[in-house]
């Protein structure tokens, strides 16, 4: 009996032995992160928001085959931008003068359509079409095709160039008009 009973115990203590934590050893280890890696949140400026009313002035010169004249106007339309597509709609008045004329001495007004693109944020290129008239005499009218380009240069200033092809309807020659401006938009 003695000796079953050393064997139970030897048994026992092997048991406890084997039961004791061990440290496991395994091809890959387990680890559970304490925390998440934080990532600095980046913040962009909205772009510029082509969209709404705007009113700005121009300055710019009217070819024909009869000479040049050159002028200042104001202009006032309105945008909807879509995504980065932008339509929207323009009437503008300058006066016009020849050589030393003072300017005024001819006046001329234009009802425009645009559609554009938003290249980038800031950018916006568009194509414009529409009416010019002369509103003193002779009583000439025309269709105008051109396009321009707007650079957004504050919050609610932008920048343009524009060009117009005018083809006579009523009265006078082919007209080329380059202008440049600033806009204010609302």
């Amino acid at each position: 009996m003695k000796v079953a009973m050393s064997m139970i115990r030897i048994a026992t203590l092997g048991a406890i032995i084997a039961a004791l934590p061990m440290g496991a050893h395994a091809a890959d280890t387990i680890t559970v992160p304490t925390s998440a890696p934080a990532e600095m949140p980046i913040y962009q400026q909205p772009g510029f928001d082509w969209g709404g009313f705007y009113a700005g002035i121009y300055g710019g010169a009217q070819s024909r085959e009869s000479g040049t004249q050159y002028g200042l106007g104001v202009q006032a339309g309105v945008n909807a931008q879509f995504d980065f597509y932008l339509l929207g709609a323009e009437v503008a008045v300058h006066g016009l003068a020849e050589g030393d004329a003072d300017v005024g001495n001819s006046s001329y007004g234009q009802i425009l359509g645009r559609a554009g693109l938003v290249v980038t944020d800031n950018v916006l290129v568009y194509a414009a079409g529409g009416y010019g008239i002369d509103l003193g005499a002779p009583d000439e009218s025309e269709v105008l095709v051109g396009g321009g380009v707007e650079l957004a240069v504050t919050d609610n200033v932008s920048i343009e160039a524009q060009y117009l092809h005018g083809f006579p309807l009523e009265g006078g020659e082919a007209t080329d008009q380059i202008t440049f401006g600033a806009n204010f938009h609302f």
